[in-house]
């Protein structure tokens, strides 16, 4: 039977999205040793159009991750070390009034380092409420607004944002609302004895290996397209909505360990990312349609930072990660019975 052109056409784009998206991999893991699924889901995200908030101790490599990032696709890069200092207008920028050489003044816009296609946020709970929420307006609209104007941001338009999960002193942790703004929250394990050695080799030989652009941002946003186009059926649809009702204590999805130990469940907005990062799950796979394992396969990342815990959950040390391995768990086996 003879495929229609639509199917003939969708084909040949998940193919060229799954070789660009290797080609990219490929290339930042020549600078970035080991750390493989890290960089897989940074990259998933950045197709998907979201952000990242990177934890984990310092040295791991998370500024050469994002630096790589941005080399890989030809792209601009910035870094803000967040301390209690930085004002909002050190991010966003400002609006002067300057002399233009013929006796006249005149207001001149210097922009910020939020205008870029990569800003890596070091350390972001360090910085006063008041300058983390100028980053709100940023990550979810795309624009900022500046002195009563509203200037858009170049696309693709990218924060990596980082906190180092052991030193709590002197740090603003970030509110609920802006972390629901982030598509996914990575926990940067320590590197392994073999990896660990290859980064010495790699890096105290006296050379750099440098990186090449992989593809363009102008591809970034065409793997962007073929992603979103990819059919959902109903029945996945309603599998992402009770996958993440299931992490609120009065569902009835809820597992016994979300009823003691979760406090607020995940928005509605993580079933978005959930939907876009399955997709892209699904075309890496080189599927054409997504499955229920898409799912699983992104809820960790989405799911771990949007789970609010309550005080006992802290008392008796539970993770937000072992709550989430009972809601897979528990919305597989409803997913296989649903199948028999």
């Amino acid at each position: 039977m003879t495929e229609s052109p639509s199917s003939e056409l969708l084909e040949s784009q998940v193919a060229e999205f799954q070789q660009r998206f290797q080609l990219l991999q490929s290339t930042i893991q020549q600078a970035v040793i080991g750390q493989e699924p890290i960089v897989r889901h940074a990259l998933i995200a950045m197709v998907a159009g979201g952000h990242v908030l990177l934890e984990g101790v310092p040295g791991l490599g998370k500024t050469l991750l994002v630096k790589t990032i941005a080399s890989a696709l030809h792209l601009k890069f910035q870094r803000v070390q967040f301390t209690p200092d930085l004002m909002p207008s050190d991010l966003l920028g400002t609006t002067l009034l300057v002399d233009d050489g013929k006796g006249q003044h005149r207001f001149h816009f210097e922009p910020g380092p939020v205008f870029c296609n990569v800003l890596l946020g070091d350390e972001i709970n360090r910085a006063t409420p008041k300058t983390q929420s100028a980053l709100l307006e940023a990550m979810q609209e795309g624009h900022v607004t500046v002195g009563g104007e509203t200037r858009q941001l170049d696309q693709p338009f990218f924060v990596l944002a980082t906190q180092n999960p052991l030193e709590m002193e002197g740090t603003y942790p970030l509110p609920e609302a802006q972390m629901d703004r982030f598509f996914f929250q990575l926990l940067v394990p320590y590197p392994g004895e073999e990896d660990f050695s290859r980064i010495l080799e790699l890096t105290t030989g006296g050379g750099k290996m440098p990186i090449e652009a992989a593809i363009s941002g102008e591809e970034l946003l065409e793997m962007r397209q073929v992603a979103s186009s990819l059919p959902l059926t109903p029945t996945i649809r309603q599998r992402a909505v009770r996958l993440v009702m299931a992490t609120h204590p009065e569902s009835p999805y809820a597992t016994e360990e979300v009823k003691r130990y979760v406090r607020y469940g995940a928005s509605p907005r993580a079933g978005q990312a959930c939907i876009a990062a399955a997709k892209i799950e699904a075309a890496l796979a080189g599927r054409f349609h997504v499955a229920s394992e898409d799912l699983a396969a992104v809820a960790h990342p989405i799911l771990r930072h949007r789970v609010m815990l309550n005080f006992e959950a802290q008392a008796d040390g539970i993770t937000s990660d072992r709550i989430l391995d009972g809601v897979i768990a528990s919305s597989r086996a409803q997913w296989a019975r649903e199948a028999e």
